[in-house]
């Protein structure tokens, strides 16, 4: 048994954030039901990359959920919606703001249905503030956050994150949410809307800037792969490349300098402490370990490091780190048979539960690939679900 099998969520959500939730708790056993518009569906569908002119992006962040082709702007759309929120757990939405009020669809509407439902939302800025009905994506989060200018090395511009960190953090602070929200549900009976935020997610999650600016009154800036409250903690030049490390403790300080052959540097006074090593890493303190590291090897450093118990890694590709035995070990490459894609590797489940695990148990569902076997657990027949069909409705 799954941890949330039993657990129903009608999941309105599309592109990343919102989907990227609803995957981690389909994963986990809950029974999500995608509603998607017909004839369109999500608009991730459309991203890249595309194989066979099918999605291999909606293909990962898709599976293990079921997909309703459904006409929301319609009465027989909005009828079959309701029925579905009436025994639902959970409805879960990342439209614009608004959208699901205009469409008669809000929590005010739909807790009349079902009292105890947890209706989730996902937006850029959040359900109040002058900019809450404004759109976003991640990449628009992260400028507004403060997350880019803090991004890079300070002689280039402001720089976003590789990933759409404000989309997948959002999600699973909305995850995190919902799992809390079912407990305070299983004590009390209540349900409750839940509200997150891109841009609150990405600013809650900017480390030590925030009170270095409310507490020290500094504005932080770029300092490339520099961590600005702990040093030596960045990218070093080795022989044949870069490697990073961090040295997180006094103890890991001294380790460094005998394995450096340099043990006067743990007494020397523009070191002693953390705080005394990063007002004096550049140029001095980086130049003093590159001096050394950029005289061994990758591997010949990896040796000293791993052996010392100094946090040490290499720099790798997408390709390297995905056929890496560490991450095969723990299963964050699974296979998985797509109706249109074929057999395709896709990430793993990150979140190992010993005791009730969870697992990629079927592919993401063509769009409106089961809304024959959803409509008819309604007790919609063959001939009601052929008219709403032939209306487009589904």
């Amino acid at each position: 048994m799954k941890a949330l099998e039993g657990i129903k969520i009608i999941d309105l959500t599309q592109a990343y954030s919102g989907p990227f939730c609803t995957m981690h708790l389909a994963d986990h056993g809950a029974h999500v039901i995608k509603i998607e518009r017909p004839g369109i569906g999500d608009q991730s569908r459309t991203w890249g990359p595309i194989k066979n002119n099918y999605s291999a992006y909606y293909a990962f962040l898709n599976r293990n959920k079921m997909s309703l082709s459904l006409d929301l702007n319609s009465a027989a759309g909005k009828e079959i919606f309701l029925k579905l929120v009436k025994d639902a757990d959970v409805v879960c939405e990342n439209f614009k703001v608004g959208t699901m009020e205009k469409l008669g669809l809000g929590y005010e509407e739909l807790k009349k249905v079902n009292p105890q439902l947890i209706y989730a939302s996902i937006s850029g800025f959040g359900l109040n503030g002058p900019m809450a009905k404004l759109p976003a994506y991640d990449i628009v989060a992260q400028a507004m956050s403060g997350l880019m200018t803090i991004t890079g090395f300070p002689e280039n511009s402001p720089t976003k994150v590789g990933p759409s960190v404000g989309d997948n953090y959002t999600g699973t602070y909305l995850a995190l949410g919902i799992c809390m929200a079912l407990y305070h549900r299983q004590r009390t009976g209540e349900g409750q809307r839940l509200d997150v935020a891109m841009v609150d997610t990405l600013f809650s999650i900017l480390e030590n800037s925030v009170v270095d600016y409310t507490v020290a009154g500094n504005v932080p800036s770029r300092s490339g792969n520099a961590d600005p409250g702990i040093a030596p903690f960045d990218s070093f030049m080795a022989k044949d490349g870069m490697i990073v490390m961090g040295v997180g403790t006094d103890k890991m300080w001294k380790k460094l300098c005998d394995i450096m052959g340099r043990p006067e540097l743990f007494d020397d006074p523009r070191y002693l402490t953390n705080d005394d090593r990063c007002r004096n890493y550049l140029p001095d303190l980086k130049n003093d370990v590159e001096l050394f590291t950029s005289s061994k090897t990758k591997a010949e450093l990896e040796v000293l490091m791993n052996e010392a118990g100094i946090p040490f890694g290499n720099i790798l590709t997408v390709a390297e780190v995905a056929e890496h035995p560490q991450l095969q070990a723990r299963e964050m490459l699974t296979e998985v048979d797509d109706p249109v894609l074929g057999r395709i590797r896709i990430q793993g489940i990150p979140i190992k539960m010993h005791g009730t695990p969870g697992s990629v148990d079927r592919p993401a569902p063509t769009l409106g690939g089961n809304s024959e076997e959803i409509l008819s657990q309604l007790g919609l027949s063959n001939d009601d679900i052929a008219a709403l069909r032939d209306q487009a409705i589904i």
